[in-house]
C-alpha cells in the first residue's frame, strides 16, 4: 500500500503524518508493507525541512522528521499512490480539482480514520502556539492508528 499525506505547505501536518505512520507501522505492524510520503498543495516551501516546532513535538514522541523535505503534489502522485489523505477540506478540494477523474476514489480526509475524534480536519498549527502542534500530533496518531487497523484488516492472511 502506498499512501500520500497532503496539507498546504508540506512543513507541518503532512510530514508529521508521514513520520508517524512510518514509525507506528514499524513498531506496531512490522509485517504490513506500507510506503509513505507527503506533499503540499502549494509550492510554498520546496526542499525545506519540516517546521522546527513540528520536529520538536514529534521528537518528544520518538518520531523523526529531520530527513523529510517539502514538495508539491505532482501529477504522477495520482497514479503512484493507492491512497491520498488530505488534512483538511481545503486540501481535499484542491486535490480533487487537480486529480484525474479516475483518482477521485483514492482521495479522502485523514481524520476519516479516527471516527472517535470530534474534529474532521487536522487544523493547521503554523500560526498558533506550541499547544497546537501537540494537538495536531495527537490527532495524527489517532488517525494513523485507525488507518493501520484498517490496513491490517484488509491485508491478506497467510
Amino acid at each position: 500500500m502506498k499512501i500520500l499525506f497532503v496539507c498546504l505547505g508540506n512543513i507541518c501536518r503532512s510530514p508529521t503524518a508521514e513520520a508517524v505512520l512510518r514509525g507506528l507501522a514499524a513498531r506496531e505492524a512490522p509485517d504490513l508493507s506500507v510506503t509513505v510520503d507527503s506533499a503540499g498543495t502549494a509550492n510554498y516551501h520546496p526542499g525545506a525541512a519540516p517546521d522546527r516546532r513540528s520536529q520538536l513535538v514529534a521528537r518528544r514522541r520518538a518520531y523523526d522528521l529531520s530527513g523529510l523535505r517539502a514538495r508539491q503534489v505532482r501529477a504522477e502522485d495520482f497514479e503512484r499512490f493507492d491512497l491520498i489523505l488530505a488534512m483538511d477540506q481545503n486540501n481535499l478540494r484542491d486535490l480533487l480539482a487537480i486529480a484525474p477523474a479516475g483518482a477521485h476514489g483514492k482521495i479522502r480526509l485523514f481524520l476519516d480514520y479516527a471516527p472517535e475524534q470530534p474534529l474532521r480536519e487536522v487544523p493547521d498549527p503554523y500560526y498558533g502556539g506550541p499547544s497546537g502542534f501537540e494537538d495536531v500530533l495527537a490527532l495524527i496518531e489517532a488517525a494513523a492508528r485507525g488507518l493501520l487497523r484498517r490496513l491490517q484488516s484488509q491485508a491478506p492472511q497467510s
